[in-house]
């Protein structure tokens, strides 16, 4: 079956492939993988995120600043041919930012962002209201719309940067910087623009949101 990118989440999604057809894990669609791999998170996260945590939460300017290329692309390679046994450790990758280089390729290359395009407009809607309780239970319910697979993902990451964030005396990253730098990684690439320097500034409020109501907004909602 063939579809646009931002229609193909419209499709029926009960796909389940044979492992051995999957080449690698980046740039596949999410819900599909989680299905073959059965699992709840896409381990190129988990694996990610907890080497961060580790050793990365007091790096100044960590996830803004990048790490060597070629490094990130090896990270890649390793996690596409090895899975979860590929190495990610400091003996290997002493670097912490290509460690997170490789989060946020993997993330810029789902087909569908963690955040649908079905998805944001209803977000977008929701960021409108003033009432800071009124946005955050429209947001709330907005999310409800994602599929599990996506909302477990995001609800992850959201989390991990509220951790993030708690640092942001030592790292110098605040919700706001996240959010400037996770806004086009998280929500995918606008609609085509005239403009040379697509706006930003909406979305990146949102994130911004995201991480700083984190608890309210997904510890009080449970997908199903």
């Amino acid at each position: 079956m063939i579809a646009h990118t931002r229609c193909s989440e419209k499709i029926p999604n009960d796909c389940v492939p044979d492992l051995k057809y999957l080449r690698g894990v980046f740039g596949i669609e999410l819900t599909t993988l989680l299905t073959v791999h059965h699992a709840e998170l896409p381990f190129v996260v988990t694996k990610c995120v907890e080497e961060v945590e580790a050793r990365g939460l007091h790096t100044e300017g960590i996830y803004r600043l990048s790490g060597f290329a070629e490094e990130i692309d090896a990270i890649k390679m390793a996690l596409d041919k090895d899975g979860e046994k590929a190495d990610l450790s400091m003996s290997k990758y002493p670097n912490i930012n290509v460690i997170t280089g490789a989060l946020k390729l993997y993330l810029r290359l789902l087909p569908i962002p963690l955040i649908t395009f079905l998805v944001h407009p209803l977000l977008n809607d929701a960021m409108q209201h003033r009432n800071l309780d009124l946005r955050i239970s429209s947001i709330m319910h907005s999310l409800k719309s994602l599929p599990k697979a996506h909302y477990d993902s995001l609800k992850y990451m959201i989390h991990h940067l509220q951790r993030v964030a708690s640092c942001s005396a030592i790292n110098k990253m605040n919700p706001h910087n996240l959010a400037t730098v996770f806004a086009p990684t998280l929500i995918g690439p606008p609609e085509s623009t005239d403009a040379l320097i697509p706006d930003l500034t909406s979305d990146i409020l949102l994130i911004e949101t995201l991480i700083e109501h984190c608890d309210r907004i997904f510890n009080n909602a449970t997908k199903q």
